[in-house]
């Protein structure tokens, strides 16, 4: 076992190296950058004032050009800046954004509160419902309960979570409609003012809405999968032998059959968790007002902020490697069969 996990560390330094050579390259492609990004929202901001001090600074000159290359380190050659970003991220100093004046890493913090509160309460919910329903739907497999759960996840699950946010928005939040729920942000401002209930309440009233469009998507695949799985095993001998025993239905389901019909889902936990907090929808984040991971990503992008697109990209990264590892590891300890390494003969 210990071998096996020194190999697959060893493996995480090349698939890292892979990733961020790539992404940076690709960078070295891209029309625009920094720099030009600067530029252009400068002239916009000089374009939209009045007076001669406007209009004398309208255009930056080559000199002033070459003072933001340097600034941002782009007066170097590509490699060599390829080198000291490896040597940066190799301290774990995610370099400083060009066009925010902060440390990526801050920038991430800053971020976390609304990605942890999106992830977790859509991990939550989405397993809490899930598997359940995927339970009562395998011990009444084919009956009428069955084929109408599976019809109404299934449209939930065809229905995307912008779309499904914009009509929320217009029935309930201050549309055509109703003006029942807030509609930005996940607190109110005079959310430090109110009691320790009237902040659960508020900030439970915040998240209802995005929750449901980041939920409602999710329910059809975890409930299928646990349907299915709890199906294959309750068709099996060791089941029939049980029942032939004179146990119980619920004694059989539950001592049994859950143990082995949920190791997929078990050992698919760390990178559900994962990909609940780091891969939230940008739209949603849009549309709610959510100032989160995804939207610092994606303003990223079209921004042309390249440290900041790299380090997050380095984070995820490795997050996502440490996760992959650990649900391997989740094999072993929910089926002693899986023996890494062992030899067969």
């Amino acid at each position: 076992m210990l071998t096996y996990i020194f190999k697959r560390l060893l493996l995480m330094v090349p698939t890292l190296l892979g990733v961020l050579t790539v992404t940076f390259i690709l960078i070295q492609f891209v029309p625009g950058g920094p720099v030009e990004q600067l530029m252009a929202e400068a002239r916009m901001v000089q374009g939209s004032g009045e007076g001669s001090a406007y209009k004398a600074s309208r255009d930056i000159d080559k000199k002033q050009i070459e003072e933001l290359k340097k600034q941002f380190g782009f007066d170097k050659p590509a490699h060599v800046r390829y080198g000291e970003m490896l040597v940066k991220f190799a301290r774990f100093d995610l370099g400083r954004s060009f066009l925010q004046n902060k440390d990526v890493a801050t920038l991430i913090k800053e971020k976390l509160p609304t990605s942890i509160s999106l992830g977790l309460w859509t991990f939550l919910i989405s397993y809490l419902v899930s598997i359940p329903l995927g339970v009562a739907k395998a011990v009444r497999d084919g009956t009428a309960f069955d084929t109408v759960t599976t019809m109404m996840i299934l449209v939930g699950f065809a229905i995307p979570g912008f779309v499904l946010g914009v009509l929320l928005i217009v029935l309930f939040a201050g549309g055509s409609f109703f003006d029942w729920m807030p509609l930005r942000g996940l607190t109110s401002d005079n959310w430090s003012e109110l009691s320790w209930g009237g902040r659960i309440r508020d900030y439970m009233w915040h998240m209802t809405l995005p929750l449901i469009c980041l939920t409602l998507g999710s329910f059809a695949t975890i409930t299928l999968l646990t349907k299915n799985t709890f199906v294959e095993e309750i068709r099996k001998q060791y089941v029939l032998v049980a029942r032939a025993k004179g146990l119980s239905q619920k004694r059989v389901l539950y001592k049994h059959i859950f143990r082995n019909a949920l190791i997929p889902l078990v050992t698919g936990f760390p990178a559900a968790f994962v990909h609940a907090f780091f891969a939230g929808s940008v739209l949603i984040e849009t549309l709610f007002s959510l100032d989160g991971l995804g939207l610092l990503g994606f303003e990223s992008v079209i921004r042309r902020d390249y440290a900041v697109v790299l380090g997050s990209l380095y984070v995820f990264t490795l997050i996502g490697l440490f996760v992959k590892l650990i649900s391997d590891m989740l094999y072993v300890l929910v089926d002693p069969r899986v023996q890494f390494g062992a030899v067969s003969q």
